[in-house]
């Protein structure tokens, strides 16, 4: 993906900020630099930078179990903020963003610093070839004198003051960056993909976890659930509690938050308080899946048993069934339960496994974990 050409500025070097990236720090603070210009800020503080690398990063680490590098300290920094906070996984990003202009936490504040020590100076590396190797090796204070005396780069720096210390765009590439806004996002988008693809090598739907998670449309799933209410009782797979119409809402078995897809196999009814207290966790294997297997045949039954059921399935499996393989392995008629109940699980559990190996959390329901513990059932 290119950028656009400009007469005024050398556009190329912009094009290289990202070249031998090892961290993801490069990433965050210029598309930080990039939603503060779109804001009409030219002048911008380190405060307000980090702050809002942070709160970009906040949702792919917290929410979606991403990693960002070795030992990366804004992610080491996010995760600790989160344990101070307790702010949600799906924390509104004003709600973060004012959260750390006010937080007094000398913890938060030193590592927030130590994000500053280099990225602000080595992002501008390519529009200045003359410094070189050592030459980047001395103090902050000299190295921004330094910089200083450089021309046609993106920003320069205002007196030194800690956190407060001041970044202020050329008047040339605040202008380019407000015209080429939409490529300019694209590109970056691009490059924070494919950094975390690496990075995240097993992860799917990568393209999807960097921003906050959105509201899922799965009124097609749920009006086939409310149809199969109105053949027989249904009983949801966590607290073995009788479904109600009004009372419907579709869980990802394996959460949405590692899988990024809204596949028909990983999705059945529960109740919503239960689906909130599950939120984007793991439920226990052993004691879910044989329950979710017994609901799932149950529905395949009632899709080859009346053609009402069939039909729905259908309007499902057009929005929700994308992998014909998964299509016929696990509908196909002529399944007795064995055989379903195998399909399903070799098409799960490596999926569940591998969100496991990310860092989601096991979950049990609180009913059920008083029940096995009423019955000595240790888990």
């Amino acid at each position: 993906m290119q950028l656009p050409y400009s007469d005024m500025l050398e556009i190329q070097n912009l094009s290289r900020i990202f070249d031998n990236t090892s961290e993801c720090y490069k990433f965050f603070w210029f598309q930080a630099i990039v939603s503060k210009v779109l804001e009409g800020k030219q002048h911008i503080t380190y405060d307000e930078l980090i702050n809002e690398m942070i709160a970009d990063v906040w949702y792919m680490v917290i929410e979606y179990h991403l990693n960002l590098g070795p030992r990366d300290t804004l992610e080491s920094l996010v995760h600790y903020l989160q344990a101070v906070s307790q702010m949600k996984s799906s924390e509104k990003k004003e709600n973060i963003i004012n959260y750390l202009e006010n937080c007094k936490d000398k913890e938060v504040a030193k590592r927030k610093r130590i994000l500053t020590k280099n990225v602000p100076y080595r992002i501008q590396a390519p529009f200045m070839d003359k410094v070189r190797g050592k030459e980047w090796d001395v103090s902050e204070s000299a190295l921004i004198l330094k910089i200083n005396q450089e021309r046609r780069l993106m920003y320069y720096f205002e007196a030194l003051n800690g956190m407060q210390t001041t970044i202020r765009l050329s008047a040339e590439w605040f202008t380019y960056i407000h015209r080429n806004q939409e490529i300019i996002k694209g590109w970056l988008r691009y490059h924070i993909i494919i950094y975390l693809q690496k990075r995240n090598p097993s992860v799917p739907g990568i393209a999807d976890k960097l921003y906050p998670p959105q509201e899922r449309k799965l009124e097609k799933v749920k009006k086939y659930w409310k149809l199969l209410l109105t053949l027989q009782p249904i009983y949801e797979i966590y607290g073995h509690i009788p479904l109600a119409d009004k009372e419907i809402s579709i869980d990802h078995f394996v959460p949405w938050s590692y899988v990024a897809h809204d596949e028909f196999w990983n999705l059945h009814p529960t109740t919503r308080s239960i689906n909130s207290s599950k939120s984007n966790n793991l439920p226990d294997w052993n004691i879910y899946f044989p329950q979710l297997a017994r609901l799932e045949y149950m529905s395949y039954e009632l899709i080859w048993k009346y053609d009402t059921v069939h039909n729905e399935f259908e309007k499902c499996a057009r929005e929700h069934l994308n992998d014909d393989t998964v299509r016929r392995r696990i509908y196909h008629k002529g399944h007795d339960f064995l055989s379903f109940s195998g399909e399903l699980e070799e098409i799960v559990q490596p999926v569940y496994q591998s969100a496991r190996n990310c860092g989601f959390k096991g979950w049990i329901y609180k009913d059920t974990e008083d029940n096995y513990e009423s019955n000595n059932i240790i888990l």
